[in-house]
């Protein structure tokens, strides 16, 4: 899974960079501009995790302070802990080089800047083992930066008896709405999008990064066709539009980034998940699986992820190196 060399020849990366006391990592502003350059590292991350994501970074890139380097063919990150905004930390280096040689450029880097023991955020299970073998210290969970994995068939189609309230919902969304409509977002509706958005208010018991997501996902309306996203709008005659979605495809996953819908209608959540599922299996039939992304500690995100029964959790470490 990873490309990882243990014997390779540390005088050129760990005693070159020690002779000359500086490291070959330069980080810069991750901006939208930056996709072209770093949408082909992250397209081949070894996990479905939302953090390989364009989404995953652009959208969070003020509040996790993430800047980016590249270096001999591979991507590395740099922002700070999922749990605790006050700790550097880099995310698990994607492309070319081996991981215990791209592990050795930031011991140095950080070494070189004074920022005491390597520290990663977000790394994926997948992941741990491999950084055990360079020596680690200490292995955190995140727990609650889990991120939620679904069958893609499944929340397209509703079927079974577990999830059978959502298949009324939706059913009651049906009955309630005839003529209503689901539509592929584009660049033409973005006004319309952003209008819905300034009238849908947030809740009273809202998330903690709720108002800061909010901004976030104004930033993609204003860039949208920057990004590698795709999305749908439903809407209804009596209501107008009632709930929109955004996701990114990688592979077998659909990532949804972003689902926003009236509270008011009922049913319209349900149907634009499963509506929204529906349509990205039929442009992508190689989907598999839909990452709703993690909680970020809130109950109310939690039931309602649990609620539509997730085939696995995706979990998450902060690794800190020796």
């Amino acid at each position: 899974m990873f490309p990882y060399r243990r014997t390779y020849n540390t005088y050129n990366v760990a005693t070159a960079v020690r002779r000359r006391e500086t490291s070959p990592l330069t980080f810069a502003p991750l901006t939208v501009a930056d996709i072209p350059v770093i949408r082909p590292f992250l397209n081949a991350a070894p996990s479905r995790t939302c953090d390989f994501t364009i989404g995953g970074l652009l959208m969070w890139a003020d509040y996790f302070n993430y800047t980016y380097a590249i270096h001999d063919g591979t991507l590395f990150i740099k922002g700070v802990t999922e749990d605790d905004v006050t700790r550097t930390a880099f995310s698990l280096p994607v492309g070319k080089m081996g991981l215990d040689e791209s592990v050795e450029l930031l011991r140095d880097y950080c070494r070189i800047n004074g920022m005491g023991p390597l520290l990663f955020s977000a790394i994926p299970e997948v992941a741990v083992e491999p950084l055990r073998l360079l020596g680690v210290r200490r292995v955190s969970p995140l727990d609650d930066w889990s991120d939620y994995l679904y069958e893609a068939d499944a929340l397209a189609s509703l079927t079974g008896k577990k999830l059978s309230k959502k298949r009324n919902h939706v059913n009651q969304f049906v009955a309630g709405n005839p003529g209503y409509e689901l539509k592929p977002l584009t660049q033409a509706m973005i006004p319309e999008v952003r209008s819905f958005l300034r009238r849908m208010p947030l809740p009273a018991d809202k998330p903690a990064l709720a108002d800061i997501e909010r901004e976030q996902v104004k930033r993609v309306l204003d860039h949208f066709a920057s990004y590698p996203f795709e999305g749908a709008v439903l809407t209804t005659p009596g209501h107008g539009m009632v709930a929109f979605a955004i996701g990114e495809v990688i592979g077998d996953t659909l990532y949804v980034h972003i689902e926003k819908m009236d509270h008011t209608v009922a049913g319209a959540g349900e149907a634009i998940n499963k509506m929204f599922a529906a349509q990205m299996i039929s442009l992508h039939p190689n989907i598999c699986y839909i990452n709703r992304e993690e909680a970020a500690g809130d109950p109310g995100l939690r039931k309602a992820k649990d609620s539509y029964h997730p085939a696995m959790l995706l979990a998450k470490y902060n690794v800190e190196m020796e």
